[in-house]
């Protein structure tokens, strides 16, 4: 059964509009897009759609987007193309890492009262030559991961790019990883945790930041910027970017800068990072759409968090829909989209109760689901401590 043909010739049925000379197929279908993408996942929450994301951390690395779907076309002779969104409508607890339970965090206040996040200053990590050109080794990790395939101990955490960021460079890679400056990430995208400082020649402060994108061919070393003002005032620095340009070494603290003018002799140059420990995490933070551990991981490490996921396209694949069930609730709430665009006013009011109808039937199922679980209460705690009865055999008090 083609249940995306049956959509369509019922999506027809109610607008009345039985012919492709009116209104073709590949419009109908964007509709169904629109609906599905759009407004299902934000009318209904859909135990269908509750799944689990599970990915492994890269050792030294804090901090992990929510992933995004590649770009779609909707139909082969169709130019209409579907951008990158977001693969998951969000996250929530429990949440694991190896298989232990840590404390989930939606949060930033509870979170970093919990992990500090503090700045440590590395003063006077080199003296004003003169020239805008300069090569130090940040003293806290002199010597330190001397083999740099192993995984860190100490090191120092990176700057990152959210989603929009990612987006906004028009490949799905995530950090992105280039040998030249990417310019069209905007400012407010970027969240930089390298920072070296100084005063040029008028006595002005003169600020130079990691941007949150890697070196290609070796992703410990951190793209160093001129941080500007939004929507896209970051930019490169002379004369590009290498192990040997304008580059820091997370594992190492190896750095290399040209600042983007002269350092006076005798003028301090000053870092500001974050230094860490490396571990097992203990607990993560969602926000920004973005996963926070604490402590950062030591090594790879599985964590796994319940999430709902945000429907994908439909094309013109014949399996596109997935959930049979919902098959005249997509194709009331695409034509409903196109009664209320071409003004058929009548007709959608007709329609209305109807759609609320199939939306109230496709709900149903949901709920059976959700209410099959018990509330939690004081007296309902098993043994394990998840407010679940223990039917195992143990006490429900």
């Amino acid at each position: 059964m083609n249940l995306l043909s049956n959509v369509i010739t019922y999506v027809r049925r109610i607008i009345k509009s039985p012919s492709d000379s009116s209104i073709s197929d590949d419009l109908i279908i964007d509709y169904i897009n629109r609906f599905w993408i759009m407004d299902v996942d934000a009318r209904i929450q859909l135990f269908d759609l509750k799944t689990k994301y599970q990915f492994q951390t890269v050792p030294g690395v804090d901090k992990y987007n929510m992933p995004l779907y590649n770009v779609q076309t909707e139909e082969a002779n169709y130019t209409q193309e579907i951008g990158m969104y977001p693969v998951y409508q969000g996250f929530l607890g429990p949440a694991y890492v190896n298989g232990l339970n840590v404390p989930f965090y939606t949060e930033k206040t509870p979170f970093f009262n919990t992990f500090s996040n503090a700045i440590q200053p590395v003063n006077i990590v080199a003296v004003g030559n003169g020239g805008p050109t300069y090569s130090f080794q940040l003293p806290i990790l002199s010597g330190i991961n001397s083999v740099p395939n192993n995984p860190p101990i100490n090191s120092l955490l990176r700057g990152h790019i959210d989603i929009n960021g990612i987006v906004a460079t028009g490949f799905n890679i995530d950090p992105p990883v280039t040998n030249s400056f990417i310019t069209n990430i905007p400012s407010t995208s970027v969240d930089s945790a390298f920072f070296i400082t100084s005063i040029d020649g008028n006595g002005a402060s003169v600020v130079v930041q990691d941007s949150g994108q890697f070196l290609a061919g070796n992703v410990n070393y951190g793209l160093l910027m001129s941080p500007g003002k939004a929507p896209l005032g970051n930019t490169a620095l002379p004369p590009g970017y290498s192990t040997t340009s304008n580059t820091v070494n997370y594992l190492t603290g190896q750095v290399n800068v040209t600042f983007p003018v002269i350092i006076p002799a005798g003028n301090n140059i000053n870092v500001q990072c974050f230094f860490f420990q490396s571990g097992l995490p203990h607990g993560i933070l969602y926000n920004n759409n973005t996963l926070t551990l604490r402590v950062p991981p030591a090594t790879q490490y599985l964590v796994e968090l319940d999430a709902y996921l945000s429907p994908a396209a439909f094309m013109n694949s014949s399996a596109a829909l997935t959930f049979g069930y919902m098959a005249e609730y997509i194709a009331r709430g695409a034509a409903r989209k196109i009664l209320s665009d071409t003004g058929d006013v009548d007709q959608f009011m007709f329609y209305e109760p109807l759609f609320k109808e199939q939306e109230m039937l496709v709900w149903k199922r949901s709920q059976r689901q959700f209410t099959s679980t018990r509330t939690k209460t004081i007296y309902s705690q098993g043994r394990d401590g998840t407010g679940q009865n223990a039917s195992n055999g143990g006490s429900t008090i």
